[in-house]
């Protein structure tokens, strides 16, 4: 059983054992069997996926009619699923544009996980960045500063309510975490009770506690955070180029060296991966180069960290949208980047009122990644 489960498992498992009956707005806990697994794809994301992949043909039709995007995924079991989704939902809406495809179930390049295989959808081979000091903890340090300033006052209110709860500050953010987990375990995506266990005050604290942790866990406030998106940023410059990766990161060189497993060329391209790389990747590409050092001891609203927030950037089943395109009366091919729905401003390379960027321009403002980010502080001498 992995560690959150087994933590979640254990804080519902507590909380019946020690209360005699639960009343009110917590009278659902009498009932409650907890059996959701941390790693497994509910119904509920299944269908995202699904509609993401619907979404997708009907925003690209005119490409898409034309033939089907090239496939990877991460290893995990949910990220494969996720992709298989992604194209089932892909391969409706064609048959629902009256372009049924020959070539469905669509392959789907799966690039193994762990310390031993390099995949730049997979955050594992930067061995300061996963274990060494201080960069394994500086997010843990900054939520958990930002949880001394509210959640004891949640504690109190939690165990005044539910006498003989003897709750305490882990078992207070797993009541948090079990509203969206429990929400989405739901197939139509019914509202959790956890949920209605906490004041709209309280979720705002929670939410800005969940940005803190993948802004200084995976994003630009942690050192090596934005290095971990580097080798994908160099092959999406590969892409955009037509040319050869160059990239001495986490490029698989073997699969990215063939035009079977790294084709160039092609008019789309699905990648499936997990929120911490997709943050690592926004912040290789200088998405957020705006946004201050996040504070640890009070909430800063969006306007104020330059749209950054973790739920705008990785919410349940978030995407994000890299276009190439031509347009009229401009003499260069453009770029554009929306992250769910959002057009990104890119600031580095001057993007345009529409958000979009020359791509001479655009590739010049990533010469971060193109350097190799911080990847020479990955491996302690």
């Amino acid at each position: 059983m992995p560690t959150k489960t087994r933590s979640y498992y254990s804080t519902v498992q507590r909380l019946q054992t020690n209360v005699g009956q639960f009343r009110g707005k917590y009278a659902f806990l009498n009932t409650l069997n907890y059996t959701l697994g941390a790693d497994q794809l509910t119904v509920f994301g299944e269908q995202q996926m699904v509609n993401s992949g619907i979404a997708f043909y009907n925003r690209y039709k005119g490409l898409a009619k034309q033939g089907t995007p090239f496939i990877r995924a991460s290893g995990e079991g949910r990220v494969i699923e996720s992709a298989r989704n992604f194209s089932q939902g892909f391969n409706q809406a064609k048959i629902a544009d009256r372009t049924p495809d020959a070539n469905y179930p669509y392959p789907i390049l799966v690039i193994p996980e762990g310390e031993d295989f390099n995949n730049t959808l997979d955050h594992s081979l930067c061995t300061e960045f996963e274990e060494g000091t201080p960069y394994s903890s500086i997010s843990s340090y900054a939520q958990q500063t930002f949880l001394a300033t509210f959640l004891p006052t949640v504690i109190k209110r939690l165990n005044r309510d539910i006498p003989s709860a003897n709750l305490t500050a882990v078992d207070t953010v797993n009541l948090f975490d079990l509203c969206p987990f429990m929400t989405v375990a739901s197939p139509p995506g019914v509202i959790s009770p956890f949920c209605h266990l906490f004041s709209l005050d309280e979720w705002e604290h929670y939410n800005y506690y969940q940005s803190l942790g993948k802004y200084y866990g995976y994003g630009p406030g942690n050192p090596l955070g934005p290095t971990q998106g580097v080798g994908y940023v160099n092959e999406l410059i590969a892409r955009l180029t037509g040319k050869a990766v160059k990239d001495h990161t986490t490029v698989n060189r073997t699969l990215d060296g063939s035009h079977v497993t790294f084709p160039l060329g092609e008019a789309l391209y699905v990648d499936v991966s997990h929120d911490n790389d997709m943050t690592s990747i926004f912040s290789a590409l200088g998405l957020y180069n705006s946004t201050r050092p996040l504070s640890n001891t009070s909430i800063e609203s969006t306007e104020t960290t330059a749209g950054y927030s973790a739920a705008w950037t990785v919410p349940f089943a978030g995407r994000a949208y890299f276009e190439k395109m031509e347009c009229a009366g401009e003499k260069e091919e453009l770029v554009r980047i929306i992250v769910n729905n959002r057009v990104m401003p890119m600031l580095t390379c001057g993007a345009d009122e529409l958000g979009r960027c020359a791509l001479g321009k655009f590739i010049q403002s990533l010469s971060f990644a193109a350097e190799g980010g911080r990847w020479n502080f990955c491996f302690a001498e």
